[in-house]
């Protein structure tokens, strides 16, 4: 079962996808906590120094389909805070 699932489907012209992507490019830049403008809301989330990705290319029945897929754990890893407790010491 998933915690949230946020969905949105919609038409854009080439030049607002841009900018939608240049916005979720800039937010995953800085790191930390982002918050990226979708539609008439706006999505923030707590983005790691390192994330997992996957893109995926179908072409078929007319049209082509690009997926990117970005990932990451909801809580710190446990090597992540180890390292940040050793670094105090």
């Amino acid at each position: 079962m998933k915690d949230l699932k946020f969905e949105q489907k919609s038409t854009l012209s080439r030049l607002e996808a841009a900018d939608q992507l240049s916005a979720l490019a800039e937010a995953l830049r800085h790191g930390g906590n982002a918050e990226v403008e979708l539609g008439p809301g706006t999505l923030s989330l707590r983005v790691p120094d390192e994330l997992r990705t996957e893109i995926e290319v179908e072409v078929g029945d007319g049209q082509i389909e690009l997926e990117i897929e970005l990932k990451w754990p909801t809580a710190q890893s446990g090597a992540a805070s180890s390292r940040k407790g050793a670094d105090k010491e």
